[in-house]
Protein backbone atom coordinates (compact mmCIF):
# COMPACT_ATOMS: atom_id res chain seq x y z
CA UNK A 1 0.00 0.00 0.00
CA UNK A 2 1.61 3.50 -0.87
CA UNK A 3 1.78 5.90 2.22
CA UNK A 4 3.73 8.66 0.83
CA UNK A 5 3.63 10.61 -2.06
CA UNK A 6 6.75 12.54 -2.89
CA UNK A 7 6.90 14.86 -5.47
CA UNK A 8 9.38 16.85 -7.67
CA UNK A 9 9.04 20.80 -7.99
CA UNK A 10 10.02 22.51 -10.94
CA UNK A 11 8.64 21.00 -14.45
CA UNK A 12 5.78 18.93 -12.02
CA UNK A 13 4.19 21.26 -9.77
CA UNK A 14 5.01 24.24 -12.08
CA UNK A 15 5.18 24.76 -16.10
CA UNK A 16 8.22 23.00 -17.82
CA UNK A 17 11.48 24.66 -16.91
CA UNK A 18 13.03 25.08 -20.35
CA UNK A 19 11.26 28.34 -21.65
CA UNK A 20 13.00 30.71 -19.23
CA UNK A 21 16.54 29.62 -20.65
CA UNK A 22 14.93 29.79 -23.71
CA UNK A 23 13.76 33.10 -23.21
CA UNK A 24 17.49 33.72 -21.93
CA UNK A 25 18.67 32.23 -25.50
CA UNK A 26 17.00 34.75 -27.56
CA UNK A 27 18.12 37.86 -25.09
CA UNK A 28 21.84 36.88 -24.87
CA UNK A 29 22.28 35.46 -28.08
CA UNK A 30 23.53 32.23 -26.04
CA UNK A 31 22.61 29.08 -27.63
CA UNK A 32 21.56 25.91 -25.30
CA UNK A 33 24.32 24.07 -26.66
CA UNK A 34 26.56 26.54 -26.42
CA UNK A 35 25.78 26.70 -22.79
CA UNK A 36 25.90 23.16 -21.92
CA UNK A 37 29.52 23.25 -23.37
CA UNK A 38 30.59 25.88 -21.20
CA UNK A 39 29.23 23.42 -18.42
CA UNK A 40 31.04 20.40 -19.01
CA UNK A 41 34.32 22.94 -20.31
CA UNK A 42 33.56 24.15 -16.13
CA UNK A 43 33.21 20.52 -15.23
CA UNK A 44 36.53 19.62 -17.07
CA UNK A 45 38.64 22.25 -15.28
CA UNK A 46 37.35 22.22 -11.89
CA UNK A 47 36.06 18.07 -11.83
CA UNK A 48 32.57 18.78 -10.89
CA UNK A 49 29.59 19.94 -13.06
CA UNK A 50 29.07 23.12 -11.98
CA UNK A 51 24.90 22.93 -11.80
CA UNK A 52 25.55 19.60 -9.83
CA UNK A 53 27.98 21.73 -7.41
CA UNK A 54 25.65 24.49 -7.44
CA UNK A 55 22.55 22.14 -6.51
CA UNK A 56 24.36 20.63 -3.78
CA UNK A 57 24.77 23.94 -2.15
CA UNK A 58 29.05 23.13 -2.88
CA UNK A 59 29.59 26.63 -4.73
CA UNK A 60 27.52 29.91 -4.41
CA UNK A 61 25.17 31.26 -7.36
CA UNK A 62 28.31 33.49 -7.80
CA UNK A 63 30.95 31.31 -8.23
CA UNK A 64 28.43 29.26 -10.71
CA UNK A 65 28.32 32.39 -13.03
CA UNK A 66 31.79 32.93 -12.94
CA UNK A 67 32.50 29.34 -13.68
CA UNK A 68 30.52 29.06 -16.86
CA UNK A 69 31.04 32.77 -17.71
CA UNK A 70 34.91 31.83 -18.45
CA UNK A 71 33.75 29.81 -20.74
CA UNK A 72 31.71 31.75 -22.98
CA UNK A 73 32.88 34.20 -25.33
CA UNK A 74 30.19 37.27 -24.81
CA UNK A 75 29.79 36.43 -20.82
CA UNK A 76 27.15 35.43 -18.81
CA UNK A 77 24.31 37.15 -16.68
CA UNK A 78 23.28 34.66 -14.34
CA UNK A 79 20.97 37.98 -12.85
CA UNK A 80 19.14 38.31 -16.19
CA UNK A 81 18.79 34.09 -16.27
CA UNK A 82 17.35 34.09 -13.16
CA UNK A 83 15.07 36.89 -13.75
CA UNK A 84 13.43 35.25 -16.91
CA UNK A 85 13.17 31.90 -15.14
CA UNK A 86 11.40 32.93 -12.69
CA UNK A 87 9.44 35.21 -15.28
CA UNK A 88 7.91 32.31 -16.89
CA UNK A 89 7.67 29.59 -14.43
CA UNK A 90 3.82 29.51 -13.55
CA UNK A 91 2.09 27.53 -11.05
CA UNK A 92 0.47 23.92 -12.47
CA UNK A 93 -2.72 23.77 -10.51
CA UNK A 94 -4.38 20.35 -11.43
CA UNK A 95 -0.79 19.08 -9.88
CA UNK A 96 -1.02 21.42 -7.26
CA UNK A 97 -4.57 19.97 -6.16
CA UNK A 98 -3.90 16.75 -6.71
CA UNK A 99 -1.18 16.85 -4.06
CA UNK A 100 -3.99 18.62 -1.74
CA UNK A 101 -6.13 15.58 -1.93
CA UNK A 102 -3.98 13.31 -1.38
CA UNK A 103 -2.97 15.36 2.29
CA UNK A 104 -6.65 15.85 2.58
CA UNK A 105 -7.10 12.20 2.46
CA UNK A 106 -4.29 11.30 4.96
CA UNK A 107 -1.14 10.40 2.45
CA UNK A 108 1.97 11.61 3.23
CA UNK A 109 3.09 14.28 1.49
CA UNK A 110 6.67 15.62 0.51
CA UNK A 111 8.76 17.58 -1.68
CA UNK A 112 12.25 16.35 -2.93
CA UNK A 113 14.03 19.10 -5.25
CA UNK A 114 16.70 19.73 -6.79
CA UNK A 115 17.38 23.60 -6.45
CA UNK A 116 19.90 26.55 -6.18
CA UNK A 117 19.99 27.73 -2.63
CA UNK A 118 19.99 31.60 -3.17
CA UNK A 119 16.80 30.98 -5.10
CA UNK A 120 14.80 29.60 -2.36
CA UNK A 121 12.14 32.56 -1.68
CA UNK A 122 11.86 32.44 -5.03
CA UNK A 123 10.71 29.36 -6.01
CA UNK A 124 8.65 29.15 -2.57
CA UNK A 125 7.09 32.54 -3.66
CA UNK A 126 5.69 30.39 -6.76
CA UNK A 127 3.51 27.94 -4.36
CA UNK A 128 1.92 29.34 -1.65
CA UNK A 129 0.19 26.42 -0.59
CA UNK A 130 3.92 24.64 0.11
CA UNK A 131 3.29 24.64 4.14
CA UNK A 132 -0.38 23.15 3.52
CA UNK A 133 0.07 20.77 0.93
CA UNK A 134 3.34 19.32 1.97
CA UNK A 135 4.98 18.08 5.44
CA UNK A 136 8.12 17.99 4.68
CA UNK A 137 10.77 19.75 1.86
CA UNK A 138 14.04 18.16 0.97
CA UNK A 139 16.00 20.90 -0.94
CA UNK A 140 19.44 19.68 -2.41
CA UNK A 141 21.12 22.72 -2.17
CA UNK A 142 20.58 22.36 2.11
CA UNK A 143 21.25 19.08 2.28
CA UNK A 144 24.39 18.77 -0.04
CA UNK A 145 22.95 16.02 -2.19
CA UNK A 146 20.63 15.73 -5.64
CA UNK A 147 18.21 13.50 -7.20
CA UNK A 148 19.88 11.34 -8.73
CA UNK A 149 21.93 10.46 -5.89
CA UNK A 150 20.14 7.43 -4.01
CA UNK A 151 20.85 8.88 -0.59
CA UNK A 152 18.63 11.98 -1.21
CA UNK A 153 15.66 10.11 -1.79
CA UNK A 154 16.86 7.86 1.47
CA UNK A 155 17.14 11.13 3.39
CA UNK A 156 13.54 12.21 2.29
CA UNK A 157 11.71 8.27 3.56
CA UNK A 158 13.85 8.82 6.38
CA UNK A 159 12.22 11.94 7.53
CA UNK A 160 9.19 11.32 6.44
CA UNK A 161 9.30 9.10 9.56
CA UNK A 162 6.66 6.09 11.04
CA UNK A 163 9.01 3.60 9.85
CA UNK A 164 7.95 4.29 6.48
CA UNK A 165 10.27 2.23 3.90
CA UNK A 166 11.07 3.30 0.08
CA UNK A 167 8.46 0.91 -1.11
CA UNK A 168 5.47 2.47 0.26
CA UNK A 169 6.16 5.49 -1.32
CA UNK A 170 5.01 6.93 -5.11
CA UNK A 171 7.54 9.52 -6.38
CA UNK A 172 6.82 12.11 -9.20
CA UNK A 173 8.88 13.87 -11.13
CA UNK A 174 9.95 15.43 -15.18
CA UNK A 175 13.26 13.86 -15.30
CA UNK A 176 13.28 9.67 -16.27
CA UNK A 177 16.31 9.46 -14.77
CA UNK A 178 15.40 10.61 -11.26
CA UNK A 179 12.62 8.20 -11.48
CA UNK A 180 14.44 5.44 -12.06
CA UNK A 181 16.55 5.51 -9.26
CA UNK A 182 13.59 6.05 -6.82
CA UNK A 183 12.74 2.59 -8.91
CA UNK A 184 15.87 0.95 -8.10
CA UNK A 185 15.21 2.08 -4.63
CA UNK A 186 11.99 0.10 -4.35
CA UNK A 187 9.26 3.07 -4.81
CA UNK A 188 6.74 3.33 -7.36
CA UNK A 189 7.55 6.05 -9.67
CA UNK A 190 5.14 8.01 -12.74
CA UNK A 191 7.27 10.27 -15.26
CA UNK A 192 5.68 13.32 -15.68
CA UNK A 193 4.81 14.79 -19.23
CA UNK A 194 1.84 16.27 -18.28
CA UNK A 195 -1.04 16.20 -15.78
CA UNK A 196 -3.63 15.31 -18.22
CA UNK A 197 -1.33 12.02 -18.61
CA UNK A 198 0.59 11.73 -14.67
CA UNK A 199 -2.40 12.63 -12.90
CA UNK A 200 -4.61 8.88 -14.15
CA UNK A 201 -0.93 7.46 -13.62
CA UNK A 202 -0.49 8.13 -10.29
CA UNK A 203 -4.46 7.52 -9.17
CA UNK A 204 -3.97 4.47 -10.88
CA UNK A 205 -0.81 3.48 -8.38
CA UNK A 206 -2.91 4.55 -5.57
CA UNK A 207 -6.07 2.51 -6.59
CA UNK A 208 -2.89 -0.30 -6.29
Amino acid sequence: MIKALISDFGGVLTSPLAAGFLAYQDEAGISLQELGAAMQAAADQHGDHPLYALERGEISESEFGRRLGEHLHDGFDLTRLRELYFERLDPNPPMIEFVRRQRERGLRTALLTNNVREWEPLWRAKLPELDEIFELVVDSAFVGMRKPEPAIYELTVERLGDGLQAQDCLFVDDFEHNCEAARKLGMTAVRFENAEQAIPELESALAQ
